[in-house]
């Protein structure tokens, strides 16, 4: 496979990672990494073990790739005309598919995962940096408003909106609650509106 042909949006090689990287999430979801195999990816995918091999090199490029493929796909940034509003719809977000009694397996494991390898830790960090730039336009909308203070740090905004659920999630392992997202985007807009997000000038 030429690496044209990979890097070609359409075609059979975009057909065969859609499928390999299908079969690798439905896998995940069923097992979680540690029963995730080549051979199981292989046999639910249809595709041959020497393709996979060639192209992601094993389970750690694939689940590398599975979070690429998910930055590839855009999600429409909330506006509801606040800063309190999108905050409560991002925060509400992440609670509804972490919670998902079907899919909410996916995002976990998939998370856990790409911790768990180094590959895959770099994807990682590289989804999350794409998706709270994209969401900071909440909080940039906000500044041109009036909102909150000039200078407010939006990307930290939304980190500090979002690492409470992360926190329950992958640190304590308590419930994520609908009521835990609401609070966690309160705590986050007050804060704004406090000018806790603003540069602060380092001691001489």
């Amino acid at each position: 496979m030429s690496e044209e042909s990979i890097r070609r949006p359409g075609g059979r090689s975009a057909r065969v990672r859609a499928a390999v990287l299908d079969a690798t999430l439905a896998e995940l979801a069923d097992g979680g990494y540690d029963q995730l195999t080549v051979e199981a990816i292989v046999a639910r995918s249809g595709v041959h073990k020497a393709t996979l091999y060639r192209r992601w090199g094993g389970i750690d490029g694939l689940i590398a790739d599975v979070l690429s493929r998910s930055v590839e796909q855009p999600w429409q940034v909330p506006d509801t005309g606040s800063l309190g509003g999108d905050l409560h719809a991002i925060t509400r977000l992440i609670y509804e598919g972490f919670t998902d009694p079907e899919q909410g397996a996916i995002p976990r494991n998939l998370i856990v995962a790409a911790l768990r390898s180094s590959q895959a830790a770099q994807a990682l960090t590289g989804f999350f940096e794409t998706q709270h730039g994209l969401a900071a336009e909440v909080v940039s909308r906000a500044v041109r408003r009036g909102e909150v203070p000039e200078g407010t740090d939006a990307v930290d905004v939304v980190r500090t909106a979002c690492a409470p659920l992360y926190y329950r999630l992958f640190v304590t392992g308590e419930p994520l609650e609908e009521e835990a997202a609401g609070r966690a985007a309160e705590a986050a807009l007050a804060a704004a509106r406090a000018g806790a997000f603003l540069p602060r000038e380092r001691p001489a």
